[in-house]
């Protein structure tokens, strides 16, 4: 069941353990155009492995949403700096 939070954005929907976030505009996702995208609540093992890289801090972030939203890094990659920020909203809700 999904609920509206407060102190989320109103492109972003909370549910239990996930966020749906609305894009800002269109974008590709594995091949197909889309307007929203759910983000799982990251685990602890997520948070690790993110950190375990050598990677550029945003290589990881990038690597860790493209696993929470279970899309391809391309397709972040591919993202507009507006959508990308949604994404970044979306995370801070579950790390506040």
């Amino acid at each position: 069941m999904s609920k509206e939070n407060k102190s989320a954005p109103a492109h972003i929907t909370e549910g239990d353990g996930f966020a749906d976030i609305a894009l800002a505009s269109p974008a590709s996702i594995g091949g197909v155009k889309t307007l929203a995208v759910r983000m799982r609540e990251p685990t602890v093992s997520d948070m690790e492995a993110s950190n375990d890289s050598t990677a550029s801090a945003a290589k990881r972030e990038i690597t860790l949403f493209a696993n929470l939203c279970e899309v391809a890094p391309d397709d972040i990659r591919k993202l507009t700096v507006r959508n990308y920020a949604r994404l970044q909203d979306a995370f801070s809700l579950f790390t506040s």
